[in-house]
C-alpha cells in the first residue's frame, strides 16, 4: 500500500504540471500574436508613419533608454517608477486603514451603514479624474493633491467589501462564537473578520485597481518630478509617441503584477478556507 500511495503521487504532480503550463502557454501565446501583428502593421506594412505608430523596437528602445540607460537623459522612467509605487502605496496603505476601520463600523451598526454606505456606494460611479480638480483647489498643485485621490478612490471599495463580508458571515459562526463567549469587539474581531477574510480580500483587489487608475490620472494632471503621469505628458509635449507607448505598457504591467500578486494571496486564503480546490 505503501509502495502504491508512493508512485501515485509523482503521477499526480505530473498530471497537474500540463495543466499549469497550458495556463502560461496562452497568454504568451497571445503576447507573441500581438507582437508579431504590432510588427506586421508597422515594420513590414509600414501602414502608418513611425511618429504616429512606432515599431515594437522603438517602443522597448524608450524602454531601455528609460529603465536603465546610462546617458544623462536616460533612467528617468526608472526614476518615474519607483516614485509612482512610493505614492500609490502610501496612499493604498492608508486607505486599508481608514476604509477597513469604517467597513468594520458600517458591518456592526446599521445607522452607520444606511447613511454612509449609501453615500459611498453613490461616489464609487464617480470617476477618480472628477476628484482632481477639487483636490487641487483644496490641497494646491502638489503631491498631497495626489494622495488625497487614491486614498478616496481606494478607502471605498475597502469600506463597502468589509461592510458587506461581516454582513455575510454564516449566523452559524455568530452564534458558535456567541456561545463561546465572545461578545462585542472580541466577536469581530475574533470571529466574524476571520470569517469575512477570503471575501475582503477580493475588495481588496478591486481597491488596488481603484487606486492605481486614479494615481495615474492624478499625475497626469498635477505633472511632478519622478512619475509616470509626468512621462505621459512629457511623451505628449514632445510628440514621442513611443515614450507614450513604453509608459503605458509599464503602466499595465505594474498594474498586472500587483493585481496577480494579489489574487494568488486571495487564492490561497480560499483553499485554506476550504473555499476551493487545487486542480
Amino acid at each position: 500500500m505503501t509502495e502504491s500511495a508512493s508512485s501515485a503521487a509523482p503521477a499526480g504532480v505530473s498530471a497537474r504540471s500540463p495543466g499549469r503550463w497550458a495556463s502560461l502557454a496562452w497568454p504568451l501565446a497571445g503576447l507573441l500574436l500581438l507582437l508579431a501583428v504590432w510588427w506586421l502593421v508597422t515594420d513590414v506594412l509600414r501602414l502608418y508613419p513611425p511618429y504616429v505608430f512606432p515599431s515594437p523596437g522603438a517602443v522597448w528602445a524608450e524602454i531601455s533608454y528609460g529603465l536603465w540607460g546610462t546617458g544623462p537623459q536616460d533612467g528617468k522612467l526608472l526614476i518615474s517608477v519607483l516614485g509612482s509605487l512610493r505614492r500609490v502605496l502610501t496612499g493604498y496603505v492608508l486607505a486599508l486603514l481608514v476604509g477597513g476601520g469604517l467597513g468594520i463600523l458600517m458591518g456592526i451598526w446599521a445607522p452607520l451603514r444606511a447613511t454612509l454606505g449609501a453615500y459611498l456606494t453613490g461616489i464609487q460611479s464617480v470617476p477618480s479624474i472628477a476628484f482632481v480638480p477639487f483636490a487641487i483647489l483644496f490641497f494646491g498643485l502638489n503631491e498631497r493633491a495626489v494622495l488625497a485621490v487614491v486614498i478616496l478612490e481606494a478607502l471605498i471599495p475597502v469600506a463597502l467589501a468589509v461592510s458587506g463580508a461581516l454582513l455575510n458571515v454564516p449566523p452559524a459562526l455568530r452564534m458558535a462564537g456567541r456561545t463561546l463567549g465572545a461578545s462585542g469587539p472580541a466577536l469581530t474581531l475574533r470571529v466574524l473578520l476571520p470569517a469575512a477574510l477570503p471575501s475582503i480580500l477580493g475588495g481588496l483587489r478591486t481597491a488596488w485597481s481603484f487606486a492605481w487608475r486614479a494615481l495615474i490620472g492624478g499625475e497626469l494632471l498635477i505633472a511632478g518630478a519622478g512619475s509616470l503621469g509626468e512621462q505621459l505628458e512629457v511623451g505628449r509635449n514632445t510628440a514621442n509617441v513611443a515614450l507614450v507607448l513604453a509608459t503605458i505598457l509599464i503602466i499595465g504591467l505594474i498594474g498586472g503584477v500587483f493585481d496577480a500578486l494579489l489574487r494568488r494571496l486571495e487564492t490561497r486564503v480560499r483553499r485554506d478556507y476550504g473555499l476551493e480546490v487545487s486542480a
